[in-house]
């Protein structure tokens, strides 16, 4: 297979992609069923392609899209509470050019940042197997090599992003640390080129329960901004 050589071509690619025969099904049966709140929406039901610029400076990693997110509207943490926690913070630190996400075409627009997943399909119960995730790890490779000229920070959330990511940046010639640095909010990783920043994900139980403040996101934030020379 060749391997896309821009990131429109990586988009289009990602979308058409059907390698994890679970999550085919899945996604396809949350766009079929629907949530009765978005009966009347026609869903995405594919794999979620990355949100952002070509020539991104900063990179943020999730986790895979929500089942009536993004798997509904077809683009990264648009249209669930996630997705307002982040781009509500992103707005409020000058990233994104508006705090809500709702739907392609809503005229988001974010500054010098992509967003991407380690995983690009829903997941039941929003666990994919390391197996899918292992399966997945192709495209995550592509978007990381692609955004290699411009790419100055990268912000994961959550410590399945940290996991998965760490891997892919040994084996895309950026010098790990051995042992490997734990994932825990706040937690920067130095690697040259890049720097890694680490923050909680931005999920309703980590929002709800007050792990993570919108303070705490901001603050995040801005520091890989700024790394980025973004802000």
């Amino acid at each position: 297979m060749t391997r896309p050589q821009s990131i429109d071509e990586l988009d289009l690619a990602v979308a058409e992609c059907r390698a994890c025969p679970r999550l085919v099904r899945w996604r396809e049966q949350v766009a079929s069923e629907k949530r009765a709140a978005f009966a009347d929406e026609s869903y995405w039901g594919k794999a979620v392609p990355g949100f952002g610029p070509a020539d991104a400076a900063m990179l943020i990693v999730g986790l895979a899209p929500a089942a009536h997110g993004a798997n509904r509207t077809g683009r990264m943490f648009t249209g669930d509470r996630s997705g307002d926690v982040l781009y509500r913070a992103m707005h409020a630190v000058g990233l994104a050019s508006q705090p809500t996400a709702t739907h392609i075409g809503d005229g988001l627009t974010l500054n010098g940042v992509r967003i991407t997943a380690p995983v690009h399909c829903a997941p039941p119960q929003n666990k994919p197997t390391p197996a899918e995730r292992d399966r997945c790890k192709p495209w995550l490779d592509d978007e990381l090599r692609l955004l290699r000229p411009t790419l100055r920070s990268v912000l994961v959330l959550g410590a399945f992003g940290w996991q998965s990511l760490l891997p892919i940046l040994a084996a895309s010639g950026w010098e790990i640390p051995r042992p490997a640095t734990k994932f825990g909010h706040g937690v920067r990783l130095e690697l040259g080129s890049i720097t890694v920043f680490a923050s909680y994900h931005v999920s309703q139980r980590n929002t709800f329960t007050g792990l993570l403040t919108p303070t705490m996101i901001e603050d995040v934030l801005l520091d890989a901004g700024r790394h980025a020379r973004l802000l």
